[in-house]
């Protein structure tokens, strides 16, 4: 699993640091999140993958390329980034 976040798109609400802490931070500066760890430890991937999928933005993209899910939850790419069209 790989975690992307687009700086420009977040709006500070924070719900991925509720999710992921172990993931995600904010910059105290201006809420924008801070991103701790690209590639997160499979006990991490499905916060991940929440967070993702409540971000208000999309700001969060995950790739899980050749990935099962280190979970048992392959469920497949979230966060509006999904290759069949449709969003999370």
């Amino acid at each position: 699993m790989r975690v992307r976040v687009d700086e420009a798109r977040c709006c500070g609400a924070g719900q991925c640091v509720l999710l992921a802490p172990e993931v995600f931070d904010q910059r105290d500066a201006d809420g924008v999140v801070a991103l701790l760890t690209p590639e997160p430890a499979p006990p991490h991937h499905r916060a991940a993958r929440e967070a993702a999928a409540v971000c208000p933005t999309s700001a969060i993209t995950v790739d899980e390329s050749g990935d099962t899910g280190g979970d048992g939850a392959g469920d497949g790419n979230r966060g509006g980034n999904r290759d069949d069209g449709q969003d999370g």
